[in-house]
């Protein structure tokens, strides 16, 4: 699938995850829980969980951490796709 479709796909999704000052590791089991019965999951980052470093890095971390894809950074929402 590529990026365009991808992207349109999201539009519609709602933020399901929402990572605040507490960090990734209390939502990592929950978005890789939602990746295995959804293909993509929108993730919104509060202002509070990217004061030590940027919404990208913190994106592209959580990324690695669940074995996803981020497909886009929009605003302070990311959207994840599963692998495969």
């Amino acid at each position: 699938m590529n990026k365009q479709k991808n992207r349109a796909e999201a539009t519609f999704l709602d933020a399901t995850i929402h990572v605040g000052k507490s960090g990734m590791e209390p939502v990592v089991e929950e978005l890789k829980t939602q990746l295995k019965n959804k293909k993509m999951v929108k993730v919104k980052f509060l202002k509070t969980a990217f004061i030590e470093v940027g919404k990208k890095e913190l994106a592209e971390k959580l990324a690695n951490m669940t074995d996803s894809d981020l497909i886009e950074i929009r605003g302070n929402t990311g959207v994840f796709r599963r692998k495969g």
